[in-house]
């Protein structure tokens, strides 16, 4: 199968590190710390509020904190707490409110906890959102509702999960057509027999990034060998 939409496709993304400095002390004694794990601790429960009460409904965003990294010994308070976190948007506006949001809630929580020192926030990674160009789409598309019948190629909404392809389509100023490919066993979707069924098998599917993501070699491989070579034809010229 292959998923494949005009406009806005995937996602711009931005990596944040955060680092909040506290003062360390003794387990036995918190009273003399500024305890860094409380801060990170109320700073992620906090920033659960920026999709929810600062984003529109109309809107996308996701913010995930992937990692939180504080200490060594359960009878040590440490002296700093490191956050790191994942932020999704389509719109430059909405990427805005959410990065402005973050570096409030982050330096307000610190100031909350009397930091000794604000806090660090580092952009370890930044790129747009991949823009599907609609007349290259619509021009691929054919090819591959050819190659391929029009009951496998699917528009599968916008997708949350980022590529940096973008970069090359604007650098090259080239029109640009990205597209999914299914890798699922096709014999998981034996006993659904309608799209309730099949979205209950899909959500139970390994994703990227899971240590069991395991797509079946074939028809996937060469489903994706035709898919490019399709594509590389319709548009290089004979």
């Amino acid at each position: 199968m292959i998923g494949l939409r005009a406009g806005p496709s995937f996602a711009a993304a931005d990596t944040l590190q955060v680092i909040m400095h506290g003062r360390g002390a003794h387990g036995s004694r918190p009273e003399v710390s500024v305890d860094p794990v409380v801060m990170a601790a109320a700073t992620v429960m906090r920033l659960q509020t920026v999709v929810s009460r600062e984003v529109g409904g109309a809107d996308t965003a996701v913010l995930t904190i992937g990692a939180l990294r504080a200490g060594t010994k359960e009878n040590i308070i440490p002296d700093d707490a490191e956050l790191l976190m994942s932020i999704r948007t389509f719109e430059p506006r909405v990427r805005e409110t959410v990065l402005s949001a973050i570096e409030r809630i982050v330096s307000g929580e610190a100031a909350a906890a009397g930091a000794p020192k604000p806090p660090e926030l580092n952009n370890t990674m930044s790129f747009p959102a991949v823009i599907n160009d609609p007349d290259a789409v619509a021009r691929t598309r054919l090819a591959f509702e050819d190659q391929f019948g029009v009951q496998l190629v699917v528009d599968p909404g916008p997708v949350t999960g980022s590529e940096d392809v973008g970069i090359l389509a604007s650098t090259a100023a080239a029109p640009c057509v990205y597209w999914l490919l299914g890798g699922a066993d096709p014999t998981a979707f034996a006993g659904a027999t309608d799209i309730a069924a099949m979205q209950n098998v899909v959500q139970e599917l390994p994703s990227n990034h899971s240590p069991r993501f395991a797509p079946v070699i074939e028809p996937t491989l060469q489903t994706g060998v035709t898919a490019l070579s399709r594509a590389a034809r319709t548009w290089l010229p004979k």
